[in-house]
């Protein structure tokens, strides 16, 4: 499938929006009610392919799931009600699921086998399964069991002190989510702060964790029960609209509604360090907090991003990657070799088509160097598959008068189905 967009001469991008539920937290609110004890129901819940595989999947193993009006019902079995499917479970393109799936299932008394699409096949599964293996689940796949298609067969796992070669939140998660059925402690320690959704979302549910510092603790043999979760916006798919009104001349934009977890607003904190014209009002304050958010045009300068920054914006990348085009000076991005192991090797994406319409920008072996002053041209571009490169190339587009071509651009139904609607709602 491919997306042509047209743009004219003195583009500007006016209006209120707000993008759909936060994926991360999601996922987790359809995981987490699905081993609780009792309904849960899930405002807010994003509807994007990915969070419908992870729905799929919990169906499977004999979980009922249904949308009703504004929000989804799970009828959680209790962790022990969790039936051995007689099907493998497809994730799609989801490497949230089938890491976070993996934790859930090491507890599990009976054999799953995963498997993904073909970015799934080439992402390295050995960041949990190794942890989860030292917990007692017998973990198999390709590549010396490094890689999908993935089988485990999990139960009587015990508690582990691990520390973790990498600020992940997929590995953190899975080995909690272990670590809440395996017996005695388990401990997670990272280089770096991730993500704490997970932390966040198992406190509702009844679960108890401790934190302390760069170490996370859960006691197994934890029973959850059943809550009601309000998803916030995704504070990644709203950076694509708060870097486009930005860096859009005579652009004025409102996000509403927008999760603004501390570990995921480094987006937020360089957009700022910048230069960009960026208010933030509280919108609610419950298991995550939420703000709206307004950003108009700005001045941008060039920065250095590296160091602890890097994890609270990791799948920002790409939209900062293209801000910084349009900055005044040089922006550096150092530290993100993890930008190597997603959906694509988004260093080499981000490169390479942005190239093509006219960025002077260059790869590193972290990063990536990025000249800024640039005024783009239109052109055929590809997304690869990858939802967050496809919705950058969009925004890209807005600023290239005449018509650019995106290939492949269904892949952002993964994490923002109506995407192209709003887009074209804020262009009128």
């Amino acid at each position: 499938m491919t997306n042509t967009l047209k743009t004219e001469g003195n583009i500007q991008l006016k209006g209120t929006i707000r993008v759909p539920g936060d994926k991360s937290i999601s996922h987790r609110a359809v995981m987490l009610g699905a081993i609780a004890k009792g309904k849960t129901r899930v405002y807010g819940l994003l509807t994007g392919d990915d969070c419908l595989n992870t729905i799929e999947c919990f169906r499977k193993m004999g979980v009922e799931i249904r949308r009703d009006g504004d929000y989804v019902e799970v009828d959680g079995t209790g962790f022990a009600g969790l039936q051995e499917p007689v099907d493998i479970l497809d994730v799609g393109n989801s490497g949230t699921t089938i890491r976070l799936m993996l934790g859930i299932l090491a507890g599990a008394p009976f054999h799953t086998c995963l498997i993904g699409d073909a970015s799934i096949a080439k992402r390295p599964m050995d960041r949990v399964a190794v942890p989860l293996r030292q917990m007692g689940a017998r973990i198999d796949g390709r590549k010396d069991g490094s890689f999908a298609p993935i089988s485990i067969r999990g139960g009587g796992i015990e508690g582990v002190d691990y520390v973790s070669p990498v600020a992940s939140a997929q590995v953190k998660s899975a080995i909690l989510l272990a670590g809440l059925h395996a017996e005695g402690v388990t401990t997670v320690t990272e280089p770096q702060s991730s993500r704490n959704h997970t932390e966040r979302m198992l406190k509702a549910f009844g679960g108890q964790v401790e934190v302390d510092g760069l170490t996370t603790s859960i006691r197994g043999k934890q029973d959850l029960q059943g809550t009601t979760i309000h998803v916030p916006g995704d504070i990644s798919s709203a950076a694509f609209f708060l870097v486009a009104g930005a860096i859009v001349p005579n652009s004025e934009l409102t996000i509403q509604n927008v999760g603004i977890n501390p570990t995921r607003t480094g987006i937020i904190d360089v957009l700022k360090e910048m230069g960009a014209d960026i208010i933030e009002e509280t919108a609610s304050d419950e298991i995550e907090p939420a703000a709206d958010i307004t950003i108009k045009s700005s001045n941008l300068k060039g920065i250095e991003i590296g160091g602890n920054i890097i994890p609270r914006l990791i799948d920002e990348i790409p939209i900062i990657a293209l801000a910084a085009t349009q900055a005044e000076g040089r922006t550096i991005i150092k530290d993100a070799a993890e930008l190597k192991v997603k959906e694509t090797n988004r260093i080499d994406t981000v490169v390479q088509e942005l190239k093509k319409m006219g960025a002077r920008i260059e790869p590193t072996d972290d990063g990536m160097i990025i000249h800024g002053g640039t005024k783009l041209h239109p052109a055929r571009v590809d997304s690869h598959g990858d939802h967050r490169i496809g919705m950058m190339l969009a925004i890209a587009s807005c600023l290239a008068e005449g018509e650019t071509v995106i290939e492949n651009s269904e892949a952002i139904s993964i994490s923002y189905p109506n995407f192209f609607q709003h887009l074209k709602e804020l262009k009128s």
